[in-house]
């Protein structure tokens, strides 16, 4: 909202795990008027019970829901880029396992080629180099550290 002056009309895209931060955001965007397009690879989706009340909030705001398994297909058109961790915490054991299922889910400059001409890139720290290249990471249109020092002061 403080970059783009508004939030209504936004395409919101996550590209990741169907964790709880997409968790929050799913339960959020439509309520804001933002379209919500989510990319997370097989077995990884976001809960079945979030996703119904997501899909629900995207009929009564108007809004448009995609899932998806194709990161480049959810970033088409998208304003805002979104990823975060793919190794929550309690996770450690599944290290292997879930960079082998996350490949092809980096954020880079390749998948942001199709995105609204004024997209930008956030993550809620800290990143991890396989979750987004650092020329994607370091790039202008990043927000993390405006979003991280939002989050401070929301703390």
């Amino acid at each position: 909202q403080e970059h783009y002056g508004g939030l209504n009309g936004l395409t919101i895209t996550w590209i990741g795990d169907g964790n709880n931060v997409l968790h929050s955001i799913m339960t959020s965007a439509a309520k804001l008027g933002m379209h919500l397009h989510i990319a997370t690879p097989k077995g990884f989706e976001p809960d079945l019970r979030i996703t119904r009340i997501t899909e629900q909030y995207s009929k009564e705001y108007g809004t448009k829901l995609l899932l998806t398994t194709d990161p480049f297909e959810a970033a088409n058109g998208a304003n805002v880029l979104v990823t975060d961790t793919w190794i929550s915490m309690g996770q450690e054991e599944e290290k292997k396992k879930r960079l082998k299922a996350f490949q092809g889910y980096q954020i880079t400059m390749q998948t942001v080629k199709s995105a609204a001409s004024n997209w930008t890139f956030l993550h809620c720290l800290p990143r991890k180099p396989e979750e987004v290249d650092d020329e994607v990471f370091y790039s202008p249109r990043s927000l993390v550290f405006q979003e991280a020092e939002n989050r401070k002061w929301t703390i």
